[in-house]
């Protein structure tokens, strides 16, 4: 079993903010539109993924602790009676998409467009006409016997001739092959959450891939890109403003901001490493971030 926590670089007693703020600041270094590693980004992603949500972090760390709790379960149901099949969920669909900063500012509604897998009509999503399955009965799973004497241990297996279904095929379904589904091109609008932040996740229930009689989740991860010379940096908003001659005159300077333009004050002594600040005006999260603006000066020497 992989350390999630290893791959995130913190320790397993964490806040869930420690491991948000580590989450996004690995999540920018790795990300594959900025050079980095495809896999290690998956890998991160996929920690964040465990370790960002409460009840599946609880969940890893039972296992982490007692590893064998499955197969205790296992020989439980085996003395009991047998094998307690258990319902088998869809697996979750995972959507990656991006939005510029002043759109996560802002919040907005969009549309993504999406391929699913679909419910074959043909068939009702089972692949074909089917049957008992002839060498297990239809139990979907077979008994061996190790050992002699005293010694003697039956094991039970899924059957490797339907693997673990009960049923084989009597005919398989022109429309979708046997697989039970068709790809299908769709789409979903959705409201993007006021201040939502880089590797979030948004989860639709029922918008995912069909699987074994029900549709699962579809989850829309959300990457935040730069927009018109701003940027999301946590809950603070930076904007880089470029300057020319003329604007190195004026007493004030004219910003765009989502929420109207604002006149900010130059100072007397111009330094452009020193970024101004206007308090508040920055995303509302946890807390309320600033306007953080970056003086670049740029202009023709030649007057062009």
């Amino acid at each position: 079993m992989e350390n999630y926590y290893d791959i995130l670089g913190v320790t397993e007693t964490a806040t869930p903010d420690e491991i948000k703020k580590t989450y996004r600041k690995l999540a920018m270094e790795h990300h594959p539109d900025k050079g980095g590693d495809e896999e290690k980004f998956k890998k991160i992603s996929q920690a964040y993924d465990i370790l960002g949500d409460d009840t599946k972090r609880q969940q890893y760390d039972n296992q982490r602790k007692n590893p064998f709790g499955d197969l205790g379960n296992m020989f439980n149901d085996f003395f009991n009676g047998g094998f307690t099949q258990r319902k088998t969920n869809a697996p979750e669909k995972v959507l990656n998409v991006e939005i510029g900063c002043l759109e996560s500012y802002i919040g907005v509604e969009k549309t993504f467009e999406y391929e699913r897998k679909i419910k074959c009509e043909p068939c009702n999503g089972i692949g074909g006409e089917r049957i008992r399955c002839v060498h297990c009965n239809g139990a979907g799973h077979t008994t061996i016997t190790i050992g002699s004497g005293f010694f003697q241990q039956v094991i039970r297996q899924p059957c490797n001739a339907c693997r673990g279904v009960g049923e084989l095929f009597k005919k398989v379904c022109n429309g979708c092959g046997g697989s039970g589904t068709n790809p299908k091109k769709d789409s979903i609008r959705i409201k993007i959450p006021q201040g939502i932040d880089e590797g979030q996740f948004l989860r639709l229930q029922g918008k995912g891939d069909y699987f074994s009689g029900g549709y699962g989740n579809l989850i829309i991860r959300v990457f935040v890109k730069p927009q018109d010379n701003f940027e999301k940096r946590e809950n603070h908003l930076i904007y880089q403003s470029y300057l020319n001659l003329e604007d190195l005159t004026k007493e004030n300077l004219e910003i765009p901001h989502p929420n109207g333009n604002i006149l900010v004050k130059l100072p007397n002594d111009f330094d452009s490493t020193k970024p101004l600040r206007v308090k508040g005006k920055g995303y509302r999260g946890e807390y309320i971030g600033d306007l953080i603006i970056y003086l670049n000066v740029k202009f023709n020497r030649k007057g062009k």
